[in-house]
């Protein structure tokens, strides 16, 4: 695909983006941006404007022309483990039994740098091939992970927040660090690749379980050095699990409160699951700024439980959408998405297209601390665009002929699609990802600059 960045970029579609958060289960609401039929304009890697299609921008303009077809920001995955497509779609245990069988022997062959290259760019590609161009990622423990996905996402133009994992207990001795070179190699990390281009390091705790207190206070001291970068981690995923934190750290109140008590709990937290959670946590997640980072799909897999979305906004909490793969059985986050309003379902409420699609878009950036860069077409956001066909498939395309408004059309194609529908991919105006070349001329118009 190529490399090179148009100055100036014209993309004609549906426009949907969101200019605020959409309330809980309200379907007429004023925070849906939706321009059929219009152009979104790029200049270099930019959002400049927007304008009807009645109004095409002149020849000093790349144009491609998608009409009859959505366009979209490119989606924010806030949780998801790279290493772990080697994995996915693994058989029958829950949490911690499938971390010893699966997970841990997976992540282990990342010690290899040829493996851990080749790992990373087939994991990114794999995002933009599923309309994702940026993401909160868990590497491995091992240093030479999380470099390869620094670099491969800076060679691709996206949008990354990673960084080494941490661990120096009840894991595999190879797959153990110790807390004086773990700090070593974060801090290396970070004055190479932090704030590097579109790049930003987290500090990356795998969960408590897994890290002594001595591993979890340097965490909160290069958090406390570092301020702007993130701390990403695992927080009450599993009951089992939950009395695991319990038994090992019993001076804390919660397990939520094991990484407050070490400094991890603040605005730039990403905290992946948080289905069992009570209101004081939900509070302190308020309070601190901090997201939980929902995973239906991972949940549902490994049944872990139902998370209370609507309880931890009534809470005040921030929450983004994450695909956790591989325990999440896809990177597609119109799967993803799909998932979550199931979830919903059972507990008795019912997630709009727009809360849900706010929540791997503005919802997320916003979250991160990243609205004015990604999650929207506003003015000044970087080019991450992607466009999907509306229907795909005699039921797809059906059902499309027969919606009656705007929430029902959106519904449909999240609960329908996946990445079939994508028909390409722009990371920072520079087309990144497209359809097979058997059917790229019968989805694009391309019209001469």
């Amino acid at each position: 695909m190529t490399s090179q960045l148009p100055r100036r970029l014209a993309l004609r579609g549906d426009l949907l983006d969101f200019t605020g958060m959409p309330e809980w289960a309200t379907i007429e609401t004023p925070a849906v941006r939706f321009r059929p039929d219009h152009w979104v304009l790029i200049e270099d890697g930019r959002i400049v404007g927007a304008q009807p299609a009645a109004q095409p921008p002149d020849e000093s303009w790349e144009r491609h022309d998608y009409r009859g077809r959505l366009v979209l920001p490119g989606f924010i995955d806030t949780h998801v483990h790279s290493p772990q497509i080697d994995m996915i779609a693994s058989y029958g245990t829950e949490l911690l039994d499938w971390l010893n069988t699966y997970t841990f022997p997976a992540e282990m062959c990342f010690a290899n740098p040829a493996v851990a290259h080749a790992g990373a760019a087939r994991f990114l590609d794999a995002l933009l091939e599923s309309g994702t161009t940026s993401a909160v990622v868990f590497p491995t423990v091992h240093k030479g992970s999380a470099e390869a996905l620094f670099a491969g996402a800076s060679a691709r133009g996206m949008r990354l927040v990673t960084g080494k994992v941490l661990m120096d207990r009840n894991a595999p001795p190879s797959l153990c660090d110790d807390v004086v070179k773990a700090e070593r190699d974060c801090v290396d990390l970070i004055e190479r690749w932090h704030g590097v281009g579109r790049n930003s390091y987290a500090v990356t705790v795998r969960f408590a379980p897994t890290s002594t207190p001595e591993q979890l206070q340097m965490a909160g001291q290069l958090c406390a050095a570092y301020p702007t970068t993130y701390m990403q981690t695992h927080v009450a995923e599993n009951r089992d699990e939950v009395k695991w934190v319990q038994s090992l750290f019993p001076e804390a109140r919660s397990y939520l409160d094991v990484y407050t008590r070490a400094g991890l709990l603040y605005s730039r937290s990403v905290l992946a699951h948080g289905i069992w959670l009570d209101d004081n946590d939900r509070a302190a997640i308020r309070d601190s700024g901090a997201q939980v980072a929902h995973s239906p799909s991972s949940n549902l897999f490994l049944g872990s439980g139902l998370f209370d979305w609507n309880g931890a906004v009534q809470a005040g909490a921030n929450v983004s959408m994450a695909s956790d793969v591989g325990a999440g059985t896809s990177l597609s986050m119109q799967r993803t998405l799909a998932d979550a309003y199931k979830i919903q379902a059972l507990n008795g409420q019912r997630l709009t297209a727009w809360k849900a699609l706010h929540s791997a878009t503005r919802g997320a950036a916003q979250a991160l601390g990243l609205e004015r860069e990604i999650g929207s077409f506003d003015i000044g956001c970087t080019a991450d665009v992607c466009v999907w066909d509306w229907a795909r498939g005699l039921v797809a395309e059906r059902r499309d002929q027969l919606v009656r408004d705007l929430h029902e059309r959106v519904f449909a194609w999240l609960t329908l699609s996946d990445e079939r529908n994508l028909v390409a991919a722009y990371v920072a105006g520079v087309k990144r990802h497209a359809a097979d070349a058997a059917t790229a001329a019968q989805q694009e118009v391309a019209l001469p600059a």
